[in-house]
């Protein structure tokens, strides 16, 4: 009987921690569920390839490494969003997009990656998730195991972008200090395909979010914006 209730006391206590963490989580993210969504449920108001990307009971998904495109500029936001990595997913979320045709080196990405798939575990930090994605990497690795849902929260005020992510404040850029397409401030190459300094882009775009690229799937749902206070 001490043992049974002992087992119970362990078991509370577990599940105390454990909604004090989703408590802390949420608290660290903005309350959007009265915003607008960034895409309609049919992605009416959406730009992409015809066929690539689906939205099936809330959840977006891609079969093809192709982007799907807000047909909105939007500058001063705050974008809320939540996604699901699979093994070796490496995604990401795209602001300030000024060419879509040409995406990469005319927006800012946010990268999102399975961190423990050994590609981008052994990757420089500015390939792993929640990074400025060739420029600044996050303070620390917050993205959970593949199969389970993250959160993440992206606030753009003109040359700043900050990453929250699964109610950690983990990145904090400030645009103009990266004036050089070659290097990082801190002396770091910066991938030869990001061929525009970020303090030259406009803080003024489309929002993004990349397909199934490096062969793994990628799942968002509840991406929702706000203009920023």
């Amino acid at each position: 009987m001490k043992k049974m209730f002992a087992t119970l006391a362990i078991c509370l206590v577990l599940g105390s921690v454990a909604l004090a963490e989703d408590a802390a989580v949420a608290k660290a993210h903005p309350d959007s569920s009265h915003w607008d969504a960034l895409f309609a449920a049919d992605l009416s108001n959406a730009e992409f390839p015809k066929g690539i990307w689906s939205c099936e009971d809330g959840v977006m998904t891609a079969t093809e490494d192709q982007c799907i495109w807000s047909k909105k500029s939007y500058e001063n936001f705050v974008l809320d969003l939540e996604f699901k990595t699979a093994p070796g997913t490496n995604s990401g979320v795209i602001v300030y997009c000024s060419d879509t045709g040409n995406w990469i080196p005319n927006s800012v990405e946010i990268q999102i990656a399975d961190d423990s798939a050994p590609q981008w575990a052994n990757a420089p930090k500015t390939w792993q998730c929640a990074a400025i994605f060739g420029h600044l990497a996050a303070k620390r690795s917050a993205v959970k195991k593949p199969g389970e849902w993250n959160r993440m929260s992206v606030t753009c005020k003109g040359p700043i972008i900050e990453v929250t992510l699964n109610g950690r404040q983990v990145n904090r850029i400030f645009l103009p200090m990266w004036t050089s397409a070659k290097q990082n401030p801190d002396g770091s190459e910066i991938p030869a395909w990001l061929s525009r300094p970020l303090a030259e882009l406009p803080t003024k775009g489309r929002i993004g979010l990349q397909g199934k690229h490096a062969g793994a799937p990628i799942w968002f749902r509840n991406v929702k914006v706000k203009a920023a206070e």
